[in-house]
């Protein structure tokens, strides 16, 4: 599956009241970021085996994309178009070597 056919699959199953657009999906990413950061959080505590992280991360990552899809499909982005955009800015940084720094216009 490619980015466009799951935007359009994550679009097909979006419940949420159109008042809403960008505010209820931005609200269940941080959600659901929370979650994932929770699942590793208890993986540290409680030593749980790596592949038991992988399952229940791949559950909670698959949201949060669903997340990231909504949000884009709510602004009128192509996800493919942001995660391309998001690659190249990484592959400049890295370049001209601030890769590892802070700051958004690096």
């Amino acid at each position: 599956m490619n980015f466009k056919e799951y935007q359009e699959a994550a679009k097909a199953t979006s419940l949420y009241p159109r008042e809403y657009e960008v505010v209820y999906p931005s609200l269940g990413l941080a959600s659901e970021a929370g979650e994932v950061a929770d699942k590793v959080k208890k993986h540290l505590r409680d030593g749980t085996s790596v592949a038991a992280l992988q399952e229940s991360l791949s559950k909670e990552l698959g949201d949060v994309l669903w997340y990231v899809a909504a949000i884009c499909t709510d602004l009128k982005l192509n996800l493919g178009d942001v995660a391309r955009a998001n690659i190249f800015k990484l592959q400049d940084r890295k370049i001209r070597g601030v890769l590892g720094g802070s700051g958004d216009e690096r």
